[in-house]
C-alpha cells in the first residue's frame, strides 16, 4: 500500500520505520530538508519519568506568575488570538488532579513502550547516536521542590519505575568534576539519553536503504478528496497519489488538518538550546533543573543546555532573554561549570506541538477513512517517538494496538 507521511520529524520517521517493516511503499514529505527542527535541537531524553502531563495542578498559577517576563521559563506573548484562547480554555480545564490521575497511566504506557523499543531500533540501525542508559536526575535547589519530587518518585514506583532519592552529598558524588548548588535530586534510573541529531540522521539514512522515498523542501498546498478518502496530496512540487496518509507535521498540524476539514487544538511552544562542543570539566548525568525549568545533557565532552515554553505563535524569532534564563539557571545549579553565554547566532530554537491536555493525538480522523493523525507530543517527541511509530503501523495494519490508545483520540476537544 502507498503510505504518504507528511512531516519528517521523529514521529514521521519512526512511523516510516515500522511501516516499512510491513512492506508498504512509503513517501515522506517535509517542508524542510530534515536537518533541523524540534527533533534535532532537543535534549535527547527517553523519559519514562515524564508521566505527569504538562497540563497539571499549579501550572496555571505558575504560568500567570511568569507569563509577562520574557526571561521566565514560561512565557505567553500577549495577543488577541482565537485559537490561543480556545487552547488556553481547554488547558485550564485539564489542569486538575482528577484529569492528571486519569491521563498519567496512558502517558506512562506510551513512554514505557517507547523506552523498550528504542533499544531494538538502536540494535537494528546501529549504535551510532551516543546512547547512554544511566538515568536522569531531577535536581532541586529548594527543599520544598525536593519534597515534591520525592512525592513524584513515590508515584513513579507505582508505575514500576526504578528511582533513587538523593540528598545533596549523594548527588555531588555522582558529579565529582563539577561543584553543585542543590538540596538533592531524584535519579530516574529507567531514563536514557542520546544525541537526537545523530539519531535522526542515522534513522533517515537507514530508511533510504529500505527504499523509503523522501520528498524534501516541499510544501503541501492541498488535498484531493474522493469517496470520503484523500486520494492525493497536492504540493508545490506536484501531486502525490496515496492510499493512506500519516499526518505528523509537528506544530503545522492544525493548518494542514484544516485543509482536510479537521479542527485540532494545538499551540507551538518554542524552546531554546545551545550546545557547547567542548567543556573541560563536564557533568556526567543529564538533568532536569526543576526549580529553573530547564535541562542539561552531556555527550562526552559536549554539553547542551535548553528549555523554556514560549507561546508566541509560529515564528523563528530568538529572544536572547529566554536563553539568558536557561544559562543563568544552569550556572546557578552548577557553579563549577565553566561555560560562557552563547553568541546570538549559535542559539537554537524549535517549535514543540502542545495539546491542551498534555497527551498526543494518535488515531484515525473521524470523518476521513484513510487519514491517521500523529502529533502533539510537545517536549516528548523523542521520548514517545518509537512507541508512536509502532502504534501508527498497527493502526494502519488494522491490528490490535500494543497499548490502549483511547485517550489519544485526535478530535477529542
Amino acid at each position: 500500500m502507498k503510505v504518504t507521511i507528511i512531516g519528517g520529524g521523529v514521529i514521521g520517521l519512526c512511523s516510516a520505520y515500522y511501516l516499512q517493516q510491513e512492506g508498504h511503499e512509503i513517501t515522506v514529505i517535509d517542508r524542510g530538508d530534515i536537518t533541523d527542527g524540534c527533533s534535532f535541537g532537543n535534549m535527547g531524553y527517553i523519559s519514562p519519568s515524564h508521566f505527569i502531563p504538562l497540563a497539571s495542578p499549579g501550572i496555571i498559577s505558575e504560568g500567570f506568575k511568569h507569563m509577562l517576563s520574557s526571561s521566565s521559563p514560561f512565557y505567553i506573548k500577549p495577543r488577541l488570538n482565537w485559537q490561543l484562547m480556545q487552547w488556553g480554555y481547554h488547558f485550564w480545564k485539564n489542569s486538575n488532579t482528577a484529569t492528571v490521575k486519569k491521563n498519567a497511566p496512558h502517558l506512562n504506557d506510551l513512554l514505557q513502550l517507547s523506552r523498550h523499543l528504542i533499544n531494538n531500533m538502536r540494535d537494528e540501525i546501529g549504535d551510532v547516536f551516543e546512547m547512554e542508559e544511566k538515568g536522569c536526575l531531577m535536581m532541586c535547589k529548594q527543599q520544598k521542590t525536593l519534597d515534591h519530587e520525592f512525592h513524584l518518585a513515590d508515584e513513579a514506583e507505582k508505575f514500576g519505575l526504578t528511582v533513587e532519592r538523593l540528598q545533596k552529598d549523594a548527588v555531588q558524588q555522582l558529579e565529582p568534576d563539577v561543584e553543585l548548588n542543590v538540596a538533592g535530586a531524584v535519579l530516574f534510573k529507567d531514563d536514557c539519553h542520546f544525541n537526537p541529531g545523530k539519531m535522526m540522521g542515522a534513522l533517515k539514512k537507514y530508511l533510504e536503504t529500505k527504499n523509503v522515498r523522501f520528498q524534501l523542501n516541499t510544501t503541501v498546498t492541498g488535498f484531493e478528496k474522493a469517496n470520503n478518502k484523500i486520494s492525493a496530496v497536492i504540493t508545490d512540487k506536484g501531486k502525490f497519489n496515496t492510499g493512506e496518509i500519516v499526518l505528523s507535521p509537528g506544530s503545522w498540524l492544525p493548518a494542514l488538518a484544516k485543509m482536510m476539514g479537521i479542527s485540532l487544538l494545538l499551540q507551538p511552544g518554542k524552546g531554546y538550546s545551545h550546545t557547547y562542543a567542548q567543556v573541560e570539566k563536564n557533568i556526567r548525568y543529564p538533568a532536569i533543573l526543576v526549580d529553573g525549568r530547564c535541562a542539561v545533557t552531556p555527550w562526552g565532552q559536549s554539553l547542551r543546555i535548553g528549555g523554556t515554553m514560549e507561546l508566541s505563535g509560529i515564528n523563528q524569532n530568538i529572544l536572547i532573554s529566554r536563553m539568558k534564563g536557561i544559562y543563568d539557571s544552569a550556572t546557578d545549579f552548577y557553579p563549577g561549570l565553566k561555560i560562557d553565554f552563547p553568541p546570538a547566532g549559535k542559539i537554537w530554537s524549535g517549535l514543540r506541538p502542545v495539546t491542551p491536555d498534555g497527551l498526543p493525538y494518535i488515531g484515525k480522523a473521524a470523518n476521513i477513512d484513510n487519514v491517521l493523525i500523529a502529533g502533539g507530543h510537545a517536549m516528548l517527541g523523542i521520548s514517545m517517538g518509537t512507541g508512536t511509530g509502532k502504534l501508527v503501523s498497527e493502526i494502519i495494519q488494522r491490528k490490535t494496538t500494543t497499548i490502549n490508545i483511547s485517550a489519544f483520540v485526535p478530535e477529542r476537544f
